[in-house]
């Protein structure tokens, strides 16, 4: 794997019994990107993420992260991690201040006055039992925790979940704030799409157990288009211009509904017949098409 990626998987499978969840999946995560991972409830995200992070092992294909097998990772390569799961791990019976100064013992990189702002900021009361506080307090921790390390990857399952619009926003503005300061990479999954769209640079869509996209968002919304027409006129209008369908889905009287993303700059996509209507997506109808 190049040094300049900081996570890639190959051919990756894995099913639970009968059921499948990723299919022969590859992604990669690059240095620096925030990526926000969006995919129907079930579509396998949190398997995914845990696949990534060497929690869950695949029945096929390869997973490195820091160019080492993701299940192998050295301790050196662990201290580079943060992680915040769906549901909080936390150790119940400590206070928020015994859990720090333990998870601070295992990463000589601790940024205690990272997790002294925050703590302050996030108004969390460091010698009350962590069983006793709120499960937006619970939250905040868990974030403050996954940060305090400064690591080079941030993997954020629903990490948002249970705050409020303002602890939303004070969490993203921390997370750009990480990014921008230090080149963290974030993947995280999430199904509040304002939020995704408030921070994610890049999405990609999970579905049938692969990631069908992932593209910077604003160049998506600025290059996706919904067509609907006459399927034989969409059939040539997409053959003349070397387009491929992201999404094709039949209407009735012989029409279709066709999602076509147009190269960067190009004059293209003004370019429909007058039988053909032509029209933008948001990013919530492009979740619904594309998942």
């Amino acid at each position: 794997m190049s040094n300049s990626v900081t996570a890639q998987m190959q051919g990756l499978s894995l099913s639970y019994g009968q059921q499948k969840v990723l299919s022969d999946l590859d992604w990669q995560l690059l240095p620096g990107q925030v990526v926000g991972l969006l995919g129907r409830n079930g579509a396998g995200k949190t398997s995914l993420l845990e696949t990534l992070l060497g929690l869950r092992e695949p029945q096929t294909g390869r997973v490195q992260v820091f160019g080492q097998t993701a299940a192998e990772l050295d301790d050196a390569g662990r201290a580079r991690v943060g992680y915040v799961p769906q549901q909080s791990d936390l150790f119940e019976g400590f206070t928020p201040a015994q859990l720090l100064r333990y998870f601070r013992s295992f990463y000589p990189r601790w940024n205690e006055a990272k997790v002294e702002g925050l703590m302050s900021r996030w108004d969390i009361a460091r010698d009350k039992p962590i069983a006793k506080l709120s499960g937006g307090q619970q939250q905040r921790l868990s974030i403050i925790r996954a940060l305090a390390h400064e690591p080079d990857l941030l993997v954020l399952d629903e990490p948002v979940a249970s705050l409020d619009p303002a602890g939303r926003r004070d969490f993203l503005r921390e997370l750009v704030d990480q990014v921008l300061d230090r080149g963290t990479t974030v993947v995280f999954s999430t199904h509040i799409l304002s939020d995704l769209e408030r921070v994610a640079f890049n999405v990609a869509f999970l579905k049938q157990g692969r990631i069908v996209l992932q593209a910077p968002l604003d160049e998506l919304l600025d290059e996706v288009r919904v067509l609907s027409g006459p399927s034989a006129e969409l059939q040539a209008l997409i053959a003349a211009q070397g387009l491929r369908a992201l999404h094709r889905s039949p209407l009735e009287g012989g029409r279709e509904r066709c999602l076509l993303r147009y190269p960067q700059a190009s004059s293209s996509s003004g370019q429909v017949p007058a039988s053909v209507s032509s029209e933008r997506i948001n990013l919530e109808d492009l979740f619904m098409e594309l998942t």
